[in-house]
């Protein structure tokens, strides 16, 4: 009876063992989904401002942090041209409007926004090609002056048309 209980037991164990090492998830913290056996290399194009309203720093700030969000969250290698990835545009508008009116009728929020046209060609699959329009808007208060926070702002609306652009070009989402 000792002999067959302690025979149930092992089998269950190794049964167990069996069904976790056969079930795993697999996780990329970067998220991207990139076959880099395929896909080596990309291109990512300077974005010149073809706004009316413009901030000098725009331009820099947003062309540095596409290329470094693939650089720190891909392996790929970017290059001058002719990238298996290829990203290009321009940033189109760059914009402020009231977004509240306070109770004496005067603007209260401001809202920043930033739109950029972006070309995408994979040159593996042209399936994937598209061109779209990504916006990022920030707000402020209207007691404060657009110079003190304009910054601040702009960074955070980089940051998240950067994250769009990742998302939609290579994280597939």
């Amino acid at each position: 009876m000792a002999w067959t209980s302690k025979y149930i037991k092992t089998a269950v164990v190794a049964l167990a063992a069996t069904i976790i090492s056969a079930c795993t998830v697999s996780y990329k913290f970067n998220g991207a989904s990139i076959d880099y056996s395929q896909t080596k290399t990309i291109t990512i194009a300077d974005f010149p401002i073809r706004s009316s309203y413009v901030w000098g720093p725009m331009g820099p700030m947003f062309n540095n942090q596409l290329k470094d969000q693939f650089a720190n969250h891909t392996r790929l290698e970017q290059v001058k041209r002719n990238g298996d990835l290829k990203i290009e545009g321009e940033i189109t508008r760059y914009e402020q409007r009231n977004k509240a009116v306070s109770a004496e009728g005067y603007s209260a929020m401001t809202e920043l926004s930033m739109t950029v046209n972006v070309r995408f060609t994979n040159n593996k699959n042209h399936k994937e090609d598209f061109e779209q329009q990504f916006t990022a808007t920030q707000s402020y208060e209207t007691t404060q002056s657009l110079n003190a926070v304009q910054e601040e702002l702009v960074t955070q609306m980089v940051k998240d048309l950067c994250d769009q652009i990742f998302n939609r070009t290579v994280a597939n989402w």
